[in-house]
C-alpha cells in the first residue's frame, strides 16, 4: 500500500496473556503502522484474548479510532479451552464492527496453534492486521462518499 492518507487512527488492543509473544506483536504492529502512515491514538493492554471485547467497545465509541486491531496468542492446551475462547472473541468482535461500522481486525493466534507456531506468526499476525485495518477504513471512507452512477460495478479494494 502506497497511497495512504495519513489521517488514520488505530488503537491497538493486546492481551498480556502470553506477552513474550504479544509484545513483540505490538512491536511489529507499531512499525507496520507507520509504514503505512497510520497514527496508533491507544494502545490498550487486556488481560488477555477473552477480555478483549469490552475494551474494544470503548475504544469503537470514540471520535479518534478508525479502527481496532487486535493483538493476542491463544495457545492450545490440554483441554479445548482455547477453542472456546477463540471463538467468542471473534464472534464479539464481529458484532462491535458491525454494531459500532468501524473495522475491528483479528490479529489473535489460535486457537489450536501450539508456542512454536505463534511465534512463528508474529509479524504476519501483527502486519496482517494493521494492513487490513487500514485498508478496510480505506475501502469504507470510498464507498461512503461514492454513489453508483452507471451500470457497471463499482469496484472498492
Amino acid at each position: 500500500m502506497t497511497l495512504v492518507p495519513r489521517n488514520i487512527q488505530l488503537a491497538l488492543v493486546v492481551g498480556k496473556f502470553n506477552s513474550e509473544i504479544t509484545d513483540k506483536m505490538l512491536q511489529q504492529a507499531l512499525k507496520n503502522a507507520a509504514a503505512l502512515g497510520a497514527s496508533v491514538t491507544y494502545i490498550c493492554k487486556v488481560p488477555g484474548a477473552y477480555d478483549m471485547p469490552l475494551t474494544i467497545q470503548t475504544l469503537l465509541e470514540k471520535d479518534n479510532v478508525d479502527a481496532v486491531v487486535t493483538l493476542g496468542a491463544v495457545i492450545q492446551g490440554e483441554t479445548k479451552h482455547d477453542e472456546v475462547i477463540a471463538h467468542a472473541l471473534a464472534k464479539q468482535m464481529s458484532e462491535l464492527s458491525l454494531q459500532y461500522r468501524k473495522p475491528v481486525t483479528l490479529g489473535v493466534a489460535g486457537p489450536g496453534v501450539t508456542w512454536e507456531q505463534a511465534e512463528a506468526r508474529i509479524g504476519e499476525y501483527a502486519e496482517r492486521s494493521v494492513t487490513a485495518a487500514v485498508s478496510m477504513v480505506l475501502a469504507q471512507r470510498q464507498l461512503k462518499k461514492t454513489r453508483q452512477v452507471s451500470s457497471r460495478p463499482m469496484v472498492v479494494e
